[in-house]
């Protein structure tokens, strides 16, 4: 855990709903988002465990292999009281500009509002003249696939994109960033002490996407289940052979920070999901 309290601190200039500081730790410059205020009523808990889903959720898919931000866990004293904080490296710079999906469609059809519905996405990649078509489209659902593991629930279109060289002008997919609404940041440590194994089955299987299709949030394992995407089965076959359960729970077990109780919950939530992937998996190798 990094103390982060005597970093050096600029004038925040990202977005997002969080908490945030802009700090500069070994010469590197970091965004670190602090614990969200309550926003549920009678929640029994001081803050939201987004700290926690933004650090396990960036390293899932850096363990698949991804290209991924880099996060630390630590620690920030305000107003005198110790907060845990995920600090997220800032991978660009004067040479290498980050657009986000939003700019991309925004640039590709001014006159369409595109929020999260499937098609209008996928028409965006198709139509839009900046980015690589076919690579795109793997790697937006090498992220579904992924992100269905950890239960993200808001991978809209502000918190994914693109990194331009603005030196050869080329155009790449951008690290995967803003993992912190993911692995149920919402429940607090006397409701993860109560939930028995149906419950937390029921919690890994009814877990959406914002992504819509046809106007209905897509259900992550519904929609893996049927295997009748063909872009998301190819993702499938590409990226669950990279994904390990085990060095998952290996770097779950090594958090020193998070409770026995909140661990054991993440494993077992991420063991369901993984082995709804399998059975995918295994019946896209026999067809």
């Amino acid at each position: 855990m990094v103390n982060f309290s005597n970093a050096a601190e600029e004038i925040n200039i990202y977005k997002g709903s969080e908490k945030k500081k802009t700090l500069i730790y070994n010469d590197k410059k970091y965004l670190v988002k602090f614990p969200d205020p309550i926003r549920e009523k009678n929640k029994n808990i001081s803050y939201i465990n987004n700290a926690f889903s933004e650090y396990l959720g960036s390293n899932i898919f850096k363990l698949a292999g991804f290209k991924t931000q880099n996060t630390l866990l630590g620690t920030y004293v305000y107003n005198k009281r110790e907060k845990i904080v995920c600090a997220c490296e800032d991978f660009t710079n004067e040479n290498n500009i980050l657009y986000e999906f939003e700019n991309i469609a925004i640039s590709t059809n001014p006159d369409k509002k595109i929020e999260t519905e499937l098609i209008d996405i996928l028409n965006v990649i198709e139509e839009s003249n900046s980015i690589n078509t076919k690579e795109t489209k793997e790697k937006f659902w090498d992220m579904f696939v992924v992100d269905s593991l950890i239960g993200n629930t808001d991978r809209h279109n502000g918190n994914w994109g693109f990194i331009l060289d603005t030196k050869t002008k080329k155009i790449t997919f951008a690290p995967i960033y803003d993992c912190g609404s993911c692995l149920n940041q919402m429940l607090d440590e006397r409701e993860l002490e109560h939930l028995n194994e149906a419950e937390i089955k029921n919690l890994a299987i009814n877990c959406y996407s914002c992504i819509k299709e046809n106007g209905r949030k897509i259900n992550y394992m519904t929609y893996i289940s049927n295997t009748k995407n063909g872009e998301l089965n190819n993702a499938i076959l590409r990226v669950f052979p990279k994904v390990s359960i085990e060095d998952i729970s290996k770097f779950i077990e090594d958090i020193a920070c998070i409770s026995d109780v909140r661990k054991d919950f993440y494993k077992k939530i991420i063991k369901i999901r993984y082995d709804i992937l399998k059975n995918a998996y295994n019946e896209l190798l026999i067809n």
